[in-house]
């Protein structure tokens, strides 16, 4: 009986042996089954990224310190490039995105009139 066990880890050690060299084989001729499903799931991949962008466009996740120029202080998305004002006192974000510094201003400077229009409005009622 133990003629036959070592007859049968014989014949398994063979057939690993085999199975070794025809990978060895394989892989040095260059003839293994490579997957040719890899650049559907790059393109799927991009075109999902390029619909998001285009539909939503950046999300302004990574600003950049604030920046004081003209006495307005502001950051930018360092992704885009996109400016939004920034408040000093409250150290806090305020107003829209844009890509213009003027623009910027101009609609800080109409905020205010509109404020100190409202706040004149009260003064008077009082």
């Amino acid at each position: 009986m133990t003629d036959a066990v070592a007859g049968r880890k014989v014949v398994r050690e063979v057939r690993r042996e085999k199975v070794r060299r025809e990978k060895v084989q394989r892989e040095t001729s260059g003839k293994f089954k490579k997957s040719n499903w890899w650049w559907p799931g790059v393109m799927a991949t991009s075109l999902a990224g390029a619909a998001v962008m285009a539909f939503r466009g950046c999300w302004h996740g990574k600003m950049g310190w604030p920046v004081n120029v003209q006495g307005y202080s502001y950051q930018v998305c360092l992704n885009c490039g996109a400016m939004r004002l920034f408040d000093e006192n409250t150290f806090s974000a305020h107003g829209p995105f844009r890509y213009d510094l003027n623009a910027l201003i101009a609609w800080q400077k109409s905020t205010e009139a509109k404020v100190g229009a409202v706040a004149d409005t009260r003064r008077a009622a009082l």
